[in-house]
């Protein structure tokens, strides 16, 4: 009898997904689930609870990956400082805004600029004037206050996030990722334990919250599926996306790289982390309705359309690679990355295609801003 009452109390899946409040073991059972038929009841709801939350429109973010050169050591990162194999590189100027000039031209509301790690004085100076001329010369009736702008240039100090947030014009898309990549302390260490342990997870938070004071709207992120991780500290991620009250969240799925020093350790089997990234990403979107979340690049390289999956699953940005071609070979964070050898130009049609047969639409010449921002600011 007293099994009988226990079994009619446990919740189901379909019971879960109708909660707009969350017990640490109602989100583990949805990053568990790996019945299809509890899948697609999960995919539907983040999928749902998307539209009413955020609306149909998917965001482009156009990025350009303007230097591999990195002065860290992550274990994990095929362009960390100890892979001599990887020939270093770093645009010029002039290079990097033709780029955002083609993305503002072909209707993209955001770039996204991204390097290797850096802080030195002439770096922080090269990116304060590439954001002034991108400002300026973006500015057009399309777009009246310039293109919307993503940094993701790793912890810097308070001023530098000053000077780059004044830099760009733009208050209104201004906007910072810096992943912690696991809540979990010890596995932070571990990927990050090269001599001098460079970062540190409580100086991450600590670089989190200058970037908020900053102006800029705050993103973060994980990587799912990184060995020795466990449901729940995949829980205690989603729970620190709370915390931290983030405004848009960039994670992926963990995948090995041959410029990284993880290899020995493997990755999970690609259906099975595919599954999890999905997960991941599906009960995200149900805890934190009303964020921006990226579909990852690296959700594609373990399955064909595997961005489009993030979109039925609750992400609501897209980032296309509009580095050049010639050094993107040269970005590879992690194995197999694909859109290595496509030119920006060629994938824009394949995009909006494949976009809009998972329902949606992508949104041109807007800056895509997060509603959790609106919200949270008055904006």
């Amino acid at each position: 009898m007293k099994l009988l009452k226990l079994f009619k109390k446990m919740k189901t899946i379909s019971d879960i997904v109708k909660q707009t409040q969350f017990s640490d073991d109602d989100i583990i059972r949805l990053l568990s689930v790996t019945d299809s038929q509890e899948a697609e009841i999960l995919r539907q709801a983040a999928y749902d609870r998307t539209t009413k939350t955020v609306g149909n429109n998917v965001y482009y973010r156009g990025l350009i990956e303007f230097s591999n050169i990195c002065t860290l050591d992550c274990r994990y990162c095929g362009i960390r400082k100890s892979n001599h194999n990887v020939p270093r590189y770093e645009l010029d100027k002039d290079t990097i805004v033709a780029a955002a000039l083609w993305a503002a031209e072909n209707h993209y509301g955001s770039i996204c600029l991204q390097s290797g790690e850096r802080r030195d004085p002439k770096f922080i100076d090269f990116v304060t004037d590439i954001l002034k001329t991108i400002h300026q010369k973006s500015v057009s009736p399309t777009l009246p206050n310039g293109l919307g702008i993503t940094l993701s240039l790793g912890e810097q100090t308070f001023e530098v996030y000053k000077q780059w947030a004044e830099a760009s014009g733009n208050p209104m898309g201004l906007r910072y990722l810096l992943r912690f990549e696991t809540s979990n302390p010890e596995l932070f260490d571990h990927l990050h334990c090269a001599p001098g342990r460079e970062k540190g997870l409580e100086r991450r938070y600590e670089a989190l919250a200058d970037l908020r004071k900053a102006g800029y709207q705050v993103g973060s992120g994980v990587m799912i599926g990184i060995p020795g991780q466990t449901l729940e500290d995949l829980c205690q991620d989603i729970r620190t996306f709370q915390k931290l009250d983030l405004d848009m969240i960039g994670m992926g799925p963990y995948i090995t790289s041959e410029g990284g020093d993880m290899l020995g350790e493997g990755m999970m089997e690609k259906n099975a982390l595919m599954r999890l990234a999905l997960n991941m990403i599906a009960t995200t979107r149900l805890v934190l309705p009303d964020i921006n979340i990226a579909a990852a690049t690296a959700l594609h390289a373990l399955e064909d359309n595997g961005r489009e999956k993030g979109i039925l699953h609750g992400c609501n940005v897209i980032m296309p690679n509009i580095t050049p071609r010639v050094v993107r070979k040269n970005y590879q964070l992690y194995a197999n990355k694909p859109f290595i050898e496509q030119e920006p130009s060629d994938t824009n049609l394949y995009l909006q295609q494949s976009i809009q047969k998972t329902g949606r639409e992508v949104a041109l010449n807007v800056l895509g801003s997060s509603k959790h921002w609106k919200n949270r600011t008055g904006l």
